[in-house]
């Protein structure tokens, strides 16, 4: 473990309220010190440290002023609550972030009262923020009391509608409400779309360097009444190019842009709020993602996910593998059929790095589109290219994907439109934990009449799936893949394009069959292999597809088997239960056949390794021999036979 960095104000830091006992100049020191120790913390667990480092004297500042956590603060996303763990009682936990039974990389209700609201998606924080607002104002009680309610959100999770929505909510009804605007020109890659061009205009050229240069002279006279405070600001934001005229027409008073780095101009604006403040006001605040940690400041990303890295080089320490990544299997081959056909275009929601869209960005710039952090817009958009005779390719992790369901229904389903739905992320994720398992999109998708939902069982399977997704054009289809890397097999120079609705078999065998779909099937093939030193040889094919599911396949299992098992990374509701409805239709059932479905469990699994996440789901390889015996009614040993 690396040394520990020398934290002497930090270290008398156990709760927020610690932090009135200093002075200003203290405060100073001891958001340096934080610096330091969310470094360090990170060093040893990996994380995302870049979003944290750019918050580290607004979350020492927001404490030192407020009263949490009688006062709800609300970290949009979350990925920057790692300061704001170590100075709210959880310092003795922090080489623990994001580690089986340790602490969530995220905000987490039941994790402190001093995270009121748990969030690891973008977007919400304004929204739930404005329902403390108005359950104080109606005498709500929480244990710690309802004091103000501060939402900080990012200038990327502002170009969702739904920040806007409640922008808009809460200008109309008018509560005391304050939102931080941590406008980092950067949530994950960086912004796009005119909000980001807006943003930036505040505080571009000159106008923005003589409001800077002025700032400290203006930020002495914020202490006097409120009002005068505003009235002042006002007068130097209309000699800016733009000024707040957005936020204040959505009923916002405006406060800004300060510099989020200078605990001289945050404190006395912050302080003053606090004290004058009647209805919604918007803080608009300058920050830089990575702030003070050269490698984080010049990576690409700002550092916003590490694995463990030296602290001195800022060398990340990533265990090598010999198989590539299934979000560089699904690049690669899209990028390949992308250079044969004009018409495929590509899709996503601020995640081009995360999709390996980046590499079509770069190939095909005009035909790679980021919407933002938008994942409505995005589907509904990816319909309209579809509609107009395109071939696009929607790339989003599952779980967000799932903030665009209506649009999945409504505008690419009911209209049979050939968008095509590359779901990154699927199944259990690692050390990101519930928030971003994607644990629902194949129940979500494949009941949608139309849809086909494909998975593929290893790497090469993904790139034949590429393939069939490029060819479809009869309606929408989806093809999910998990995260992390394959399993080794041999690639294909070329995908294939599938015949819709067929599985393969393969291997034969006798009693049991298991019907795999997705990349659960290494783990039932490492099961079969104990098992055949039990003399057991279960049938195994790969299904390829939910929807629609291979009929004659299914039936002949089930017609020549004692029991059929299905498997798949996916919640009750899915691949499964629709194998269940077609067999129950067709009478597989009434003459005696065994039918055992393996899912994930019904509960949201914690943080882990994914191994050890599949392990609580009980869907690796020592769980799927254990099934097979057990519907074979064959004792394990140790056992005792029912």
């Amino acid at each position: 473990m690396p040394d520990r960095p020398k934290t002497p104000l930090l270290d008398q830091v156990h709760v927020p309220a610690d932090l009135k006992r200093f002075s200003d100049a203290q405060l100073r020191q001891v958001a340096d010190e934080l610096r330091a120790e969310t470094i360090s913390a990170v060093s040893v667990t990996g994380g995302h440290l870049g979003a944290g480092l750019g918050v580290v004297e607004l979350t020492v500042a927001l404490h030192a002023v407020f009263d949490a956590p009688k006062d709800k603060l609300i970290w949009d996303v979350s990925h920057q609550c790692y300061p704001h763990k170590i100075i709210t009682g959880r310092r003795d936990r922090i080489r623990t972030l994001r580690q089986k039974d340790g602490l969530s990389g995220f905000t987490k209700r039941s994790e402190s009262p001093y995270d009121p609201f748990g969030a690891a998606h973008s977007s919400t924080s304004i929204s739930a923020a404005l329902g403390f607002a108005v359950a104080r104002d109606l005498g709500g009680v929480t244990p710690e009391g309802l004091g103000d309610a501060i939402a900080v959100i990012g200038d990327g999770s502002m170009s969702a509608g739904m920040a806007f929505e409640a922008m808009n909510n809460a200008g109309h009804l008018k509560k005391r409400l304050i939102v931080i605007l941590n406008d980092n020109e950067m949530s994950i890659a960086p912004p796009v779309g005119a909000l980001s061009s807006y943003l930036s205009r505040l505080y571009a050229g000159e106008p923005f360097q003589e409001f800077k240069a002025a700032a400290k002279g203006a930020v002495s006279l914020l202490p006097e009444p409120f009002r005068e405070g505003a009235k002042r600001a006002k007068e130097m934001l209309k000699g800016m190019a733009v000024g707040g005229t957005l936020f204040e027409e959505l009923g916002f008073s405006y406060v800004g842009p300060i510099d989020g780095h200078d605990m001289g101009q945050l404190l006395p604006v912050l302080r003053t709020i606090k004290a004058r403040a009647t209805g919604p006001i918007l803080i608009h605040v300058l920050t830089k993602k990575g702030k003070g940690y050269a490698p984080a400041e010049r990576a690409r990303d700002r550092g916003h996910a590490t694995a463990k890295f030296d602290v001195v080089t800022g060398e990340q320490k990533k265990a090598p593998s010999n198989a590539p990544s299934y979000t560089k299997v699904f690049a690669d081959a899209l990028l390949a059929h992308a250079a044969q056909d004009d018409k495929i275009c590509a899709v996503t929601a601020a995640m081009p790095d995360g999709t390996g869209l980046n590499l079509f960005a770069e190939r095909y710039p005009s035909r790679c589109f980021d919407v933002g952090i938008a994942e409505q817009h995005g589907v509904t958009f990816s319909a309209g290219l579809a509609a107009g005779g395109l071939k696009p390719f929607c790339a989003m992790y599952s779980t967000f994907l799932q903030r665009g369901y209506d649009q999945v229904v409504h505008d690419v389903a009911i209209q049979r439109l050939p968008v095509r739905f590359a779901i990154d992320r699927a199944g259990l994720v690692g050390a990101d934990g519930a928030t971003h398992a994607g644990s629902y999109d194949i129940a979500y998708l494949a009941n949608l009449p139309g849809m086909v939902v494909m998975a593929p069982a290893d790497e090469a399977e993904l790139v034949h799936m590429v393939a069939t997704a490029a060819a479809h054009d009869e309606g929408p289809i989806a093809f999910r893949y998990p995260r992390g890397e394959g399993v080794g097999v041999d690639m294909p120079e070329r995908g294939e394009v599938l015949e819709i609705g067929k599985g393969r078999m393969i291997q034969q065998g006798k009693r049991v069959a298991i019907l795999s779909f997705g990349t659960r099937l290494s783990e039932v093939l490492t099961a079969c292999e104990a098992l055949a030193a039990q003399g057991i040889t279960p049938t195994v094919a790969d299904a390829r597809f939910a929807k629609p599911l291979d009929r004659d396949l299914l039936l002949k299992l089930a017609a020549d088997h004692e029991a059929l098992i299905t498997i798949e990374e996916g919640a009750v509701g899915g691949f499964g239960s629709h194998v269940a409805q077609l067999l129950a239709d067709e009478g597989a059932f009434d003459h005696g056949l065994k039918f055992r479905s393996m899912v994930l469990p019904d509960i949201f699994v914690d943080q882990a390794t994914q191994h050890d996440m599949y392990a609580v789901a009980g869907l690796n390889a020592a769980d799927i021999r254990a099934k097979v015996l057990a519907v074979l009614g064959i004792a394990q040993i140790g056992e005792k036979t029912a």
